[in-house]
C-alpha cells in the first residue's frame, strides 16, 4: 500500500466515534441499512387473522445485543392478542370483560420481546427464541432474523375491514431507532420445502425502521487513539470524548481500575442497566480503538488495531468496527480479525469492517 500522512489516518477513525452523533436518522457509512418489520396475514379466523411478523436486519454493520429487541405499536381498533408462538408480551393487561378464554394480551399498546434459548419445542418457530439479539447483514445474514407468530382477535376477517397498527416502536435494546407507518405491499410468498409449490399471505404489509445516533445517545460510544513505531508519543482519546468524569453530578459513574470495591459495584444494584458503568479515564468511553503503525514501508505498511471495552455492563461478544482509509481498497491481508470491505459511496472502496 502506498504511505499515507499519519493524520489521515486519525480522521478515518474519528470519523468512526463522532460524525455520525449530528445526523437524524441516517447512517453515513450505512445509508441504505433498516430494519424492516413484515406482517404476513396467513389465515382468516372468526374474529381476526392468524399472522406471521418477522424482523429483518438489513443494517451492514448493526446488530441488536443482549437483552434484545422490543417491538411495540398501537391497535387502531380494539384488537386483542389470543395468542402467540415465538414470543411473548410484556404485560397482559386488563381481560376483565372476557368470559371462559383468556387472550394473551388486552393492552391497547402492547410490548413484544423474543423468547430465550431454551424455550420449549411447541413454543418455538423458525428464527424465534435467540433473547432479542439479531446480528448484523454482512456479519452473520442468516441470523439477522428474528420472527414469531400471533392470532389477534377483534380486528375483522377481510382484506377490506383489517387495519394495520400504527404507531410502531423498536428498541434495541435501548432508543435509538425510529418507525415509519406500515405500507400494505403485495403479499408475501412462501416456496415448499420441495420447491414445487408456492403460497402467498393473504396480506402484508412492511414498516421500516432506522437507526439515529442522536435518538440513542448523545455521547458518542468509542474513541480513538493513535501511536506509531516511529515515535515514543501516543496520541490519547481527547479528554471527555464521551463525557466527563463528575463526582458531583453523577456519582458513581465510573469505577477505578484498582478499586476494591469493583466486584460488588459491577454485580450490586443497577448491573442489568443499560447505562454503560466504565472505568474512570481521562475520554470517559466505553470502547477505545487503538491505532499503531507497525511497519511504514514505500511498498506498503502495516498497523495493530486494539479494540479495549472500559464498559463493565457489557460483554461485546458481537462487536464489530467499521473504519475509512484511502488505502483500504488496496488491503491486501488481516490477521486475527475478519474482514469484508463495505461500499456506502458505490464504487469508491475506502470503508472497511472487522470483527472477532
Amino acid at each position: 500500500m502506498p504511505k499515507l500522512p499519519p493524520f489521515s489516518i486519525f480522521i478515518a477513525l474519528f470519523l468512526l466515534c463522532f460524525t455520525s452523533k449530528s445526523i437524524e436518522a441516517y447512517d453515513s457509512l450505512d445509508p441504505i441499512g433498516n430494519i424492516t418489520i413484515k406482517w404476513d396475514i396467513l389465515q382468516w379466523t372468526p374474529d381476526g387473522y392468524n399472522a406471521l411478523v418477522t424482523i429483518n436486519n438489513f443494517q451492514q454493520y448493526r446488530h441488536i445485543q443482549p437483552p434484545g429487541w422490543t417491538l411495540g405499536w398501537t391497535w387502531v381498533k380494539k384488537e386483542v392478542i389470543w395468542s402467540m408462538v415465538g414470543a411473548q408480551t410484556t404485560e397482559q393487561g386488563d381481560c376483565s370483560k372476557f368470559k371462559g378464554d383468556i387472550p394473551h394480551c388486552c393492552k391497547k399498546e402492547p410490548s413484544v420481546v423474543d423468547l430465550l434459548p431454551g424455550t420449549p419445542y411447541n413454543m418455538q418457530i423458525a428464527n424465534c427464541c435467540k433473547g432479542g439479539v439479531i446480528s448484523s447483514w454482512v456479519q452473520d445474514s442468516r441470523n439477522a432474523i428474528s420472527a414469531f407468530q400471533l392470532s389477534v382477535g377483534a380486528a375483522g376477517s377481510t382484506n377490506k375491514t383489517v387495519r394495520p397498527p400504527s404507531n410502531f416502536t423498536l428498541k434495541a435494546p435501548g432508543p435509538g431507532y425510529s418507525c415509519g407507518a406500515a405500507k400494505i405491499v403485495q403479499p408475501s410468498k412462501f416456496a415448499a420445502s420441495d420447491g414445487r409449490r408456492t403460497t402467498q399471505a393473504l396480506m402484508t404489509w412492511n414498516v421500516t425502521c432506522i437507526y439515529s445516533q442522536t435518538l440513542a445517545q448523545k455521547a458518542p460510544s468509542c474513541c480513538v487513539s493513535l501511536s506509531s513505531f516511529y515515535n515514543e508519543t501516543i496520541v490519547s482519546c481527547p479528554t471527555c470524548a464521551c463525557g466527563c468524569q463528575n463526582n458531583l453530578t453523577q456519582p458513581g459513574s465510573c469505577v477505578e481500575g484498582d478499586s476494591p470495591y469493583l466486584s460488588s459495584v459491577v454485580g450490586g444494584p443497577g448491573k442489568n442497566s443499560l447505562v454503560p458503568l466504565v472505568q474512570c479515564t481521562s475520554h470517559m468511553c466505553p470502547v477505545r480503538v487503538h491505532w499503531h503503525v507497525k511497519l511504514n514501508y514505500k511498498e506498503y505498511w502495516r498497523v495493530k488495531i486494539t479494540v479495549t471495552n472500559f464498559n463493565y455492563r457489557m460483554n461485546y461478544t458481537q462487536w464489530n468496527l467499521v473504519a475509512q482509509h484511502p488505502n483500504f481498497d488496496n488491503l491486501t491481508r488481516t490477521f486475527s480479525f475478519n474482514y469484508k470491505s463495505i461500499t456506502p459511496y458505490g464504487v469508491i472502496n475506502d470503508t472497511a469492517m472487522f470483527w472477532g
